[in-house]
């Protein structure tokens, strides 16, 4: 899958390659709790493991840890303030905000990511 898939919607393909934001609360992966893995929905790159999903109660599917070596960053200014954006390193395609604000138990991020961007797998 690419930037060319016919099979994405136009609102993922305007989050994804156009830095959008679904309407929080919107996903139905919010409350997706079997075990099983996440891919983004551009390239099929699996992206998190469902062990590291938490609900942290900001409107989006939230992680405290990627797999490795599957995201780039970058920093967005686009509200006035710095946040860490990131992108599936294989597409490109943006999937939302790394905070500093993840569960404490973990001492670790909270990956923000939009759920139209992903697919799951049930293990």
């Amino acid at each position: 899958m690419d930037k060319k898939n016919s099979n994405l919607t136009e609102e993922q393909k305007f989050v994804l390659y156009k830095e959008g934001t679904e309407v929080p609360g919107s996903s139905p992966l919010n409350n997706e709790k079997r075990k099983g893995s996440y891919y983004c929905i551009g390239c099929g790159t699996k992206l998190f493991d469902s062990k590291t999903k938490y609900e942290s109660g900001s409107g989006w599917p939230s992680f405290f840890e990627s797999l490795t070596d599957v995201f780039e960053t970058k920093t967005d200014n686009h509200l006035g303030y710095a946040r860490t954006e990131y992108h599936c390193k294989k597409c490109g395609g943006h999937h939302g905000h790394i905070f500093d604000d993840g569960p404490e138990s973990t001492g670790k991020k909270r990956y923000c990511n939009n759920g139209i961007c992903l697919i799951f797998k049930k293990k």
